[in-house]
């Protein structure tokens, strides 16, 4: 009898707009992916749980210096030191596997850079079965890699599956889309019924499946921690955080998932504006006017809509608008127009 508590974070995209040697001087979103990323691991070095599984795009893309791996493998070589396992999945931002491997080596952090199966003995024996991101084909592949982990000749009360792929019924954008049937999309019907859940990472909403997109119930449940920061405007109206997930052996030789907790993370108000540009030269006070209003910490899309003379031009510049805003804020333009020399 007993219970093992995992904390599940995914899609951390350290390094993204994080530079070493800025060339121009402007408020970076970087460091906020790095605060997150340290806020949802305090339960770990609390000793709260007993595991922490990491789904996957530790970092935003895979050619990286490795004085950011160092960075980013810090506060898990913390974890890890404080006698809590780390277990990570390689995803597709890292192409399957970890740059500079030798930054992420400590014998209590363990990367499934090929399919295979770990166990942990902590009150019951729990069988954490991973394998790297599987970049096409993998509705195909599956049932292959599965076998390929070796799960099946662990003895083990309970298994999870670790991994950073789309499993029918997921959920991702603004308008709800939902993957299902897709070559790069894993059947929600061939995961092994001897598992307690999934831990996944890829899509970056916070979700848990419980059905399959035809609304029939599954055995077992599919979590989604999402991402801990929003990358892009996509995401503007999405919670980030982490999940605490509870697995649970009661009398019985099996151990069961039990609750499962989402902990949100702090993520600074994301605002779109729209400017429709008449040829009036109102863009300036329009602008300070409306961002006067805002949170000062806001990350703020400017869609311009109409068309742009070489008037409007010079004040859409990206130091234009540095110049207008706080500092504290971030602000970007879009164009929806075509453009005149006029």
């Amino acid at each position: 009898m007993g219970m093992m508590r995992i904390l599940l974070l995914a899609d951390t995209h350290l390094g993204f707009d994080y530079a070493f040697r800025p060339r121009i001087v402007r408020r970076r979103r970087g460091p906020d992916f790095f605060h997150n990323f340290s806020k949802a691991l305090e339960p770990a070095l609390r000793k709260e749980v007993d595991i922490v599984v990491h789904g996957g795009d530790i970092l935003y893309r895979s050619r990286v210096p490795a004085r950011l791996v160092d960075m980013a493998f810090e506060p898990l070589r913390a974890v890890a030191d404080g006698g809590v396992p780390v277990y990570i999945v390689p995803g597709n931002h890292e192409r399957s596997g970890i740059p500079f491997r030798i930054l992420a080596a400590h014998p209590n952090i363990h990367v499934f850079d090929e399919p295979k199966t770990y166990w942990l003995e902590r009150n019951f024996r729990l069988a954490l079965v991973g394998f790297p991101f599987i970049r096409h084909g993998i509705r195909k592949k599956f049932r292959q890699v599965m076998n390929s982990t070796g799960y099946a000749t662990v003895q083990a009360a309970g298994y999870v599956l670790c991994m950073h792929q789309s499993v029918d019924g997921c959920i991702m954008g603004p308008r709800d889309f939902m993957m299902r049937g897709g070559d790069d999309v894993v059947n929600i019907h061939e995961i092994p019924p001897s598992f307690c859940c999934v831990l996944t990472g890829h899509m970056h909403r916070s979700q848990v499946l419980q059905k399959d997109p035809a609304g029939n119930a599954v055995q077992v449940p599919i979590l989604y921690p999402g991402s801990i920061e929003r990358t892009s405007f996509a995401e503007m109206d999405e919670r980030k955080g982490y999940i605490i997930v509870q697995i649970h052996k009661g009398v019985s030789e099996k151990a069961e998932l039990g609750r499962w907790i989402f902990h949100e993370l702090p993520t600074r108000p994301m605002i779109r504006l729209e400017y429709h540009y008449n040829g009036q030269d109102s863009f300036t006070p329009w602008l300070l006017h409306r961002l006067g209003r805002l949170p000062k910490d806001s990350i703020v899309k400017i869609r311009v809509h109409g068309s742009v003379d070489r008037k409007l031009q010079k004040k859409i510049t990206a130091a234009s608008l540095r110049s207008l805003a706080p500092d504290t804020m971030n602000i970007q333009i879009a164009l929806d127009l075509h453009r005149r020399n006029s």
